[in-house]
Protein backbone atom coordinates (compact mmCIF):
# COMPACT_ATOMS: atom_id res chain seq x y z
CA UNK A 1 0.00 0.00 0.00
CA UNK A 2 1.49 3.09 -1.18
CA UNK A 3 1.04 5.82 1.75
CA UNK A 4 2.40 8.79 -0.30
CA UNK A 5 -0.66 8.24 -3.15
CA UNK A 6 -3.19 8.18 -0.12
CA UNK A 7 -2.07 10.94 2.36
CA UNK A 8 -0.81 13.34 -0.27
CA UNK A 9 1.99 15.89 1.13
CA UNK A 10 0.84 19.35 0.17
CA UNK A 11 -3.00 18.07 -0.54
CA UNK A 12 -5.94 20.53 1.41
CA UNK A 13 -8.18 18.45 3.19
CA UNK A 14 -11.50 19.67 2.99
CA UNK A 15 -14.86 18.34 4.83
CA UNK A 16 -16.07 17.11 1.80
CA UNK A 17 -17.75 13.95 1.44
CA UNK A 18 -19.69 11.81 -0.96
CA UNK A 19 -21.13 8.53 -1.79
CA UNK A 20 -21.98 6.36 -4.76
CA UNK A 21 -25.53 5.80 -5.97
CA UNK A 22 -26.90 4.06 -8.70
CA UNK A 23 -25.50 5.47 -12.00
CA UNK A 24 -23.86 8.52 -9.66
CA UNK A 25 -22.50 10.16 -7.46
CA UNK A 26 -23.81 12.51 -4.32
CA UNK A 27 -21.46 14.96 -2.95
CA UNK A 28 -22.00 16.66 0.29
CA UNK A 29 -20.17 20.07 1.56
CA UNK A 30 -20.92 22.47 4.50
CA UNK A 31 -23.78 24.32 2.44
CA UNK A 32 -24.95 22.31 -0.38
CA UNK A 33 -25.90 18.60 -1.36
CA UNK A 34 -25.10 17.70 -5.03
CA UNK A 35 -26.63 14.68 -6.70
CA UNK A 36 -25.38 13.89 -10.21
CA UNK A 37 -26.40 11.12 -12.69
CA UNK A 38 -25.90 9.53 -15.95
CA UNK A 39 -28.88 8.60 -17.57
CA UNK A 40 -29.74 6.03 -20.02
CA UNK A 41 -29.57 8.35 -22.73
CA UNK A 42 -25.60 8.89 -21.76
CA UNK A 43 -27.49 13.08 -20.98
CA UNK A 44 -25.94 14.07 -16.91
CA UNK A 45 -29.00 14.80 -14.43
CA UNK A 46 -28.10 17.26 -11.73
CA UNK A 47 -30.03 18.25 -8.64
CA UNK A 48 -28.49 20.72 -5.77
CA UNK A 49 -30.13 21.18 -2.55
CA UNK A 50 -28.72 23.65 0.38
CA UNK A 51 -28.11 23.04 3.77
CA UNK A 52 -29.05 23.78 6.90
CA UNK A 53 -26.63 25.50 9.15
CA UNK A 54 -25.14 22.45 11.56
CA UNK A 55 -26.27 23.26 14.78
CA UNK A 56 -24.91 23.35 18.10
CA UNK A 57 -24.51 19.57 18.06
CA UNK A 58 -22.32 19.41 15.66
CA UNK A 59 -19.67 21.31 17.05
CA UNK A 60 -19.51 19.17 20.18
CA UNK A 61 -16.44 16.27 19.80
CA UNK A 62 -17.99 13.03 19.89
CA UNK A 63 -21.86 13.88 20.20
CA UNK A 64 -21.22 15.14 16.44
CA UNK A 65 -20.24 11.62 15.30
CA UNK A 66 -23.69 10.36 16.62
CA UNK A 67 -25.17 13.06 14.93
CA UNK A 68 -23.21 12.46 11.44
CA UNK A 69 -24.14 9.33 11.38
CA UNK A 70 -27.62 9.22 11.41
CA UNK A 71 -27.84 12.09 9.45
CA UNK A 72 -25.77 10.03 6.99
CA UNK A 73 -27.98 6.83 7.70
CA UNK A 74 -31.30 8.47 6.52
CA UNK A 75 -29.40 11.03 3.67
CA UNK A 76 -27.51 8.04 2.20
CA UNK A 77 -30.39 6.33 2.15
CA UNK A 78 -33.14 8.46 0.97
CA UNK A 79 -29.90 9.18 -2.17
CA UNK A 80 -29.95 6.06 -3.35
CA UNK A 81 -33.56 5.50 -3.43
CA UNK A 82 -34.01 9.15 -4.90
CA UNK A 83 -31.14 7.98 -8.11
CA UNK A 84 -32.97 4.70 -8.35
CA UNK A 85 -36.52 6.51 -8.74
CA UNK A 86 -34.76 9.19 -10.90
CA UNK A 87 -33.61 6.24 -13.12
CA UNK A 88 -36.82 4.82 -13.74
CA UNK A 89 -38.19 8.32 -14.77
CA UNK A 90 -35.78 8.57 -17.48
CA UNK A 91 -35.80 4.71 -18.78
CA UNK A 92 -38.33 4.46 -21.91
CA UNK A 93 -41.59 3.82 -21.35
CA UNK A 94 -41.66 0.22 -22.85
CA UNK A 95 -38.56 -0.71 -20.36
CA UNK A 96 -40.25 0.08 -17.26
CA UNK A 97 -41.18 -2.28 -14.76
CA UNK A 98 -44.86 -1.83 -13.14
CA UNK A 99 -44.98 -0.66 -9.49
CA UNK A 100 -46.39 -3.56 -7.13
CA UNK A 101 -49.80 -3.90 -5.66
CA UNK A 102 -48.47 -2.12 -2.25
CA UNK A 103 -46.94 0.67 -3.69
CA UNK A 104 -50.17 1.25 -6.17
CA UNK A 105 -52.13 0.76 -3.11
CA UNK A 106 -49.95 3.76 -1.46
CA UNK A 107 -49.88 6.21 -4.16
CA UNK A 108 -53.93 5.64 -4.85
CA UNK A 109 -54.63 6.22 -1.10
CA UNK A 110 -51.64 8.82 -0.35
CA UNK A 111 -50.14 10.01 -3.31
CA UNK A 112 -46.82 9.60 -4.81
CA UNK A 113 -45.13 12.02 -2.46
CA UNK A 114 -46.20 10.26 0.62
CA UNK A 115 -45.34 6.88 -0.97
CA UNK A 116 -41.99 7.95 -1.54
CA UNK A 117 -41.30 8.83 2.01
CA UNK A 118 -42.86 5.60 3.58
CA UNK A 119 -40.38 3.63 1.51
CA UNK A 120 -37.75 5.84 2.45
CA UNK A 121 -38.67 5.24 6.14
CA UNK A 122 -38.97 1.68 5.94
CA UNK A 123 -35.55 1.46 3.63
CA UNK A 124 -33.96 2.48 6.70
CA UNK A 125 -35.91 0.75 9.34
CA UNK A 126 -35.13 -2.54 7.61
CA UNK A 127 -31.31 -1.06 7.12
CA UNK A 128 -30.69 -0.80 10.75
CA UNK A 129 -32.89 -3.54 11.72
CA UNK A 130 -30.41 -5.84 9.37
CA UNK A 131 -27.01 -4.31 10.40
CA UNK A 132 -28.24 -4.77 13.98
CA UNK A 133 -29.24 -8.41 13.69
CA UNK A 134 -26.37 -9.42 11.64
CA UNK A 135 -23.36 -7.30 12.40
CA UNK A 136 -24.08 -6.80 16.62
CA UNK A 137 -26.23 -9.57 17.73
CA UNK A 138 -25.43 -12.17 15.50
CA UNK A 139 -21.77 -12.35 16.27
CA UNK A 140 -22.06 -12.26 20.10
CA UNK A 141 -24.82 -15.13 19.94
CA UNK A 142 -22.54 -17.82 18.07
CA UNK A 143 -19.58 -16.84 19.87
CA UNK A 144 -21.78 -17.08 23.39
CA UNK A 145 -21.33 -21.11 22.01
CA UNK A 146 -17.93 -20.72 23.18
CA UNK A 147 -18.17 -20.04 26.51
CA UNK A 148 -17.77 -23.52 27.69
CA UNK A 149 -14.11 -24.21 25.95
CA UNK A 150 -12.66 -20.21 26.88
CA UNK A 151 -12.92 -18.80 29.90
CA UNK A 152 -10.76 -15.94 29.22
CA UNK A 153 -13.43 -13.04 28.65
CA UNK A 154 -11.32 -11.13 27.04
CA UNK A 155 -10.81 -13.44 24.76
CA UNK A 156 -14.26 -14.58 24.12
CA UNK A 157 -14.66 -10.71 23.03
CA UNK A 158 -11.55 -10.64 20.87
CA UNK A 159 -13.31 -13.76 19.05
CA UNK A 160 -16.30 -11.77 18.89
CA UNK A 161 -14.93 -8.65 17.45
CA UNK A 162 -12.42 -10.70 14.63
CA UNK A 163 -15.63 -12.81 13.85
CA UNK A 164 -17.63 -9.64 12.79
CA UNK A 165 -14.56 -8.13 10.80
CA UNK A 166 -15.04 -11.70 8.83
CA UNK A 167 -18.35 -11.04 8.30
CA UNK A 168 -18.34 -7.71 7.04
CA UNK A 169 -15.65 -8.38 4.73
CA UNK A 170 -17.57 -11.67 3.55
CA UNK A 171 -20.66 -9.74 3.04
CA UNK A 172 -18.76 -7.04 0.90
CA UNK A 173 -16.91 -9.47 -1.10
CA UNK A 174 -20.53 -10.81 -1.88
CA UNK A 175 -22.36 -8.24 -2.95
CA UNK A 176 -18.77 -7.25 -5.03
CA UNK A 177 -19.97 -10.14 -7.87
CA UNK A 178 -23.25 -8.50 -8.75
CA UNK A 179 -22.86 -6.66 -11.69
CA UNK A 180 -24.62 -3.21 -10.36
CA UNK A 181 -22.58 -3.63 -6.90
CA UNK A 182 -19.94 -3.50 -9.15
CA UNK A 183 -20.80 -0.01 -10.97
CA UNK A 184 -21.57 1.37 -7.59
CA UNK A 185 -18.09 0.85 -6.62
CA UNK A 186 -16.35 2.07 -10.14
CA UNK A 187 -18.71 5.38 -9.19
CA UNK A 188 -17.23 5.00 -5.08
CA UNK A 189 -14.07 5.40 -6.74
CA UNK A 190 -14.68 8.02 -8.89
CA UNK A 191 -16.18 10.18 -5.83
CA UNK A 192 -11.98 9.77 -4.22
CA UNK A 193 -10.45 10.40 -7.22
CA UNK A 194 -12.29 13.95 -7.35
CA UNK A 195 -12.00 14.88 -3.51
CA UNK A 196 -8.24 13.75 -4.01
CA UNK A 197 -7.70 15.86 -7.47
CA UNK A 198 -9.96 18.94 -5.84
CA UNK A 199 -7.47 18.46 -2.39
CA UNK A 200 -4.57 18.82 -4.57
CA UNK A 201 -5.62 22.20 -6.63
CA UNK A 202 -6.00 20.70 -9.94
CA UNK A 203 -8.96 21.26 -12.32
CA UNK A 204 -11.56 19.36 -11.97
CA UNK A 205 -11.27 17.17 -15.35
CA UNK A 206 -11.22 13.79 -15.68
CA UNK A 207 -7.59 13.54 -17.20
CA UNK A 208 -6.27 15.21 -14.01
CA UNK A 209 -7.62 12.12 -11.46
CA UNK A 210 -6.32 9.89 -13.16
CA UNK A 211 -2.96 9.78 -11.02
CA UNK A 212 -4.88 9.38 -7.78
CA UNK A 213 -5.97 6.28 -5.82
CA UNK A 214 -9.96 5.20 -5.63
CA UNK A 215 -8.66 4.78 -1.74
CA UNK A 216 -9.26 7.73 0.81
CA UNK A 217 -8.73 8.52 4.57
CA UNK A 218 -12.04 9.63 5.02
CA UNK A 219 -14.28 7.64 3.50
CA UNK A 220 -17.61 5.82 4.80
CA UNK A 221 -16.33 2.28 4.62
CA UNK A 222 -12.90 3.61 6.98
CA UNK A 223 -15.18 4.58 9.41
CA UNK A 224 -17.37 1.38 9.97
CA UNK A 225 -13.70 -0.28 9.96
CA UNK A 226 -13.17 2.10 13.20
CA UNK A 227 -16.32 0.88 14.50
CA UNK A 228 -15.86 -2.32 14.20
CA UNK A 229 -12.18 -2.61 15.72
CA UNK A 230 -13.25 0.51 18.05
CA UNK A 231 -16.06 -1.83 19.36
CA UNK A 232 -13.55 -4.98 19.90
CA UNK A 233 -11.61 -2.83 22.31
CA UNK A 234 -14.78 -0.89 24.45
CA UNK A 235 -16.32 -4.94 24.59
CA UNK A 236 -13.27 -5.79 25.70
CA UNK A 237 -13.70 -4.05 29.22
CA UNK A 238 -16.99 -5.15 29.71
CA UNK A 239 -16.06 -8.88 30.25
CA UNK A 240 -18.97 -11.47 29.21
CA UNK A 241 -22.19 -11.10 30.89
CA UNK A 242 -24.91 -12.93 30.11
CA UNK A 243 -26.79 -13.01 26.15
CA UNK A 244 -29.08 -10.58 26.62
CA UNK A 245 -26.95 -8.28 28.81
CA UNK A 246 -24.19 -8.41 26.14
CA UNK A 247 -26.97 -8.17 23.31
CA UNK A 248 -28.18 -4.82 25.32
CA UNK A 249 -24.98 -3.45 25.73
CA UNK A 250 -23.92 -3.58 22.20
CA UNK A 251 -26.82 -1.93 21.01
CA UNK A 252 -26.77 0.97 23.44
CA UNK A 253 -23.53 1.48 23.12
CA UNK A 254 -23.63 1.91 19.49
CA UNK A 255 -23.52 6.11 19.36
CA UNK A 256 -20.68 5.64 21.60
CA UNK A 257 -18.62 3.54 19.74
CA UNK A 258 -19.66 5.81 16.44
CA UNK A 259 -19.08 8.98 18.02
CA UNK A 260 -15.89 7.66 18.93
CA UNK A 261 -15.12 6.65 15.07
CA UNK A 262 -16.43 9.43 13.63
CA UNK A 263 -13.54 11.37 15.79
CA UNK A 264 -10.65 8.81 14.40
CA UNK A 265 -12.08 9.57 10.92
CA UNK A 266 -11.14 13.01 11.06
CA UNK A 267 -8.21 12.67 12.57
CA UNK A 268 -7.14 10.34 9.71
CA UNK A 269 -8.72 12.76 7.11
CA UNK A 270 -6.53 15.96 8.27
CA UNK A 271 -2.92 14.43 9.42
CA UNK A 272 -0.62 11.71 8.30
CA UNK A 273 1.50 10.82 10.89
CA UNK A 274 1.95 7.16 11.59
CA UNK A 275 0.53 6.63 14.48
CA UNK A 276 -2.40 8.00 11.52
CA UNK A 277 -1.57 5.32 8.70
CA UNK A 278 -1.74 3.13 11.09
CA UNK A 279 -4.97 3.14 12.37
CA UNK A 280 -6.12 3.64 8.85
CA UNK A 281 -4.38 0.33 7.50
CA UNK A 282 -7.88 -2.18 8.03
CA UNK A 283 -10.32 0.76 6.79
CA UNK A 284 -8.11 1.39 3.50
CA UNK A 285 -7.72 -2.67 3.07
CA UNK A 286 -11.30 -2.67 3.05
CA UNK A 287 -11.72 -0.07 0.52
CA UNK A 288 -9.52 -2.02 -1.80
CA UNK A 289 -13.02 -4.16 -1.91
CA UNK A 290 -15.73 -1.00 -1.99
CA UNK A 291 -13.79 0.42 -4.60
CA UNK A 292 -12.98 0.10 -8.32
CA UNK A 293 -11.34 1.97 -10.78
CA UNK A 294 -13.38 4.11 -12.87
CA UNK A 295 -14.00 4.99 -16.39
CA UNK A 296 -13.51 8.66 -17.63
CA UNK A 297 -17.44 9.02 -17.56
CA UNK A 298 -17.93 8.29 -14.38
CA UNK A 299 -15.12 10.40 -12.74
CA UNK A 300 -17.03 13.06 -15.05
CA UNK A 301 -20.17 12.53 -13.14
CA UNK A 302 -18.75 12.79 -9.65
CA UNK A 303 -16.91 16.06 -10.70
CA UNK A 304 -19.93 17.46 -11.57
CA UNK A 305 -21.64 16.60 -8.18
CA UNK A 306 -18.49 17.89 -6.81
CA UNK A 307 -18.73 21.55 -8.72
CA UNK A 308 -21.91 22.20 -7.82
CA UNK A 309 -20.98 21.64 -4.34
CA UNK A 310 -18.00 24.39 -4.98
CA UNK A 311 -20.50 26.89 -5.87
CA UNK A 312 -21.33 29.90 -3.76
CA UNK A 313 -24.25 30.68 -1.40
CA UNK A 314 -25.94 33.22 -3.67
CA UNK A 315 -26.13 30.40 -6.54
CA UNK A 316 -29.62 28.55 -6.72
CA UNK A 317 -30.36 25.33 -6.22
CA UNK A 318 -31.47 23.50 -9.19
CA UNK A 319 -34.24 20.82 -8.80
CA UNK A 320 -33.35 18.44 -11.49
CA UNK A 321 -31.53 19.51 -14.72
CA UNK A 322 -29.54 18.18 -17.61
CA UNK A 323 -26.49 20.05 -17.31
CA UNK A 324 -23.41 19.90 -19.40
CA UNK A 325 -20.34 19.67 -17.08
CA UNK A 326 -18.04 21.96 -19.26
CA UNK A 327 -20.38 24.09 -18.72
CA UNK A 328 -20.71 24.07 -14.88
CA UNK A 329 -19.12 26.96 -12.10
CA UNK A 330 -15.27 26.17 -11.75
CA UNK A 331 -14.56 25.16 -8.18
CA UNK A 332 -11.89 28.01 -7.84
CA UNK A 333 -15.06 30.33 -7.57
CA UNK A 334 -15.64 29.43 -4.01
CA UNK A 335 -14.40 27.60 -1.00
CA UNK A 336 -16.89 26.05 1.47
CA UNK A 337 -15.44 27.00 4.77
CA UNK A 338 -14.26 23.97 6.83
CA UNK A 339 -16.32 22.95 10.04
Amino acid sequence: MDFKKIFISGARPTSIGGQAVMDGVMMRGPDRMALAMRLPDNRIYLKTQRLKKPGIWRKIPLIRGVVSFVSSLSTGMGTLMDSADILEKYIPEEEREEPGNFEKWLNDHLGPGATWNIMMAVSVIIAVVVSVLGFVIFPTWIVNFLGRWISSTILLNLVEGIFRIVLFVLYIIGISRMEEIKVIFQYHGAEHKSIHTFENGLDLIPENAREFTTMHPRCGTSFLMFVMIVSLLLFSFLGWPGLAARIASRVLLIPVIAGISYELLRWAGKSDNIVVRVLSVPGLLLQKLTTAEPEDSQVEIAMTALKAVLTGPEVPDRDGVIVDPEEETKEENFIPEED
